[in-house]
């Protein structure tokens, strides 16, 4: 049996700032739509109607509900991508700071549409999870980045390695938050939350290797 072939998931990217607003406004109007209801009750008529403009000039830039997809969840990452390098550009210079604002920006962006964006990546087939494994990578780089001045505050034995592990369970606890019947919800909750995940990673990294100290 032969495999049916990928659709093109491309679309028409403006070149006028005020098409781009209007993609904008259509793109926040899809989310909107999908977060409160689902991706399945989303159609293009609605997201039409919700954002203000003709169907017809939702065509003219995707050419279905897919593709709009698509162009939903790049932007859902973007997004993602910009504000956690946002936080870190301006943590406490210090490696608990960067751990910090690590931890906060990431359950944050979680946070908005939480119940949207693991659907998003869960449901719409391998294109979606490159993409969210590349917006994994960033968000990794980024904290190696911040916190390579501070290296030398970390006492595990082998820096990088210990910083990689660290990074990999504050986000996984981030995402698992926002899949989990029960998630911390809520402003004060959220920040409890992710006090606890930074107060947890800054402890590993500030604490020596067992076998080491075992063998000192």
């Amino acid at each position: 049996m032969t495999e049916e072939p990928e659709r093109p998931a491309s679309y028409r990217e403006p070149q006028q700032a005020r098409s781009a607003a209007t993609l904008a406004r259509v793109l926040r109007a899809a989310e909107e739509i999908a977060a409160a209801s689902g991706l399945e009750e989303m159609t293009i008529t609605g997201v039409a109607k919700r954002a203000g403009v003709a169907v017809g000039t939702i065509y003219r830039r995707f050419e279905d509900k897919e593709q709009l997809i698509t162009a939903l969840t790049e932007r859902m990452l973007e997004r993602r991508e910009e504000y956690v390098a946002e936080r870190l550009r301006t943590a406490e210079p210090s490696l608990p700071g960067v751990m910090d604002a690590y931890a906060h920006a990431l359950l944050q962006s979680f946070a908005d549409s939480s119940s949207l964006f693991p659907e998003l990546l869960r449901t719409r087939g391998a294109r979606s999870l490159e993409r969210g494994a590349r917006t994994i990578t960033e968000l990794h780089r980024l904290l190696l980045e911040a916190a390579k001045p501070y290296s030398d505050q970390i006492r595990r034995s082998q820096p990088q390695q210990a910083l990689d592990t660290a990074a990999r369970a504050v986000l996984g606890a981030c995402f698992h938050n926002s899949v989990r019947p029960d998630p911390a919800t809520g402003e004060a909750a959220r920040r409890r939350y992710a006090d606890e995940l930074s107060d947890m990673a800054i402890a590993y990294l500030s604490t020596p290797d067992r076998r080491r100290s075992a063998d000192a």
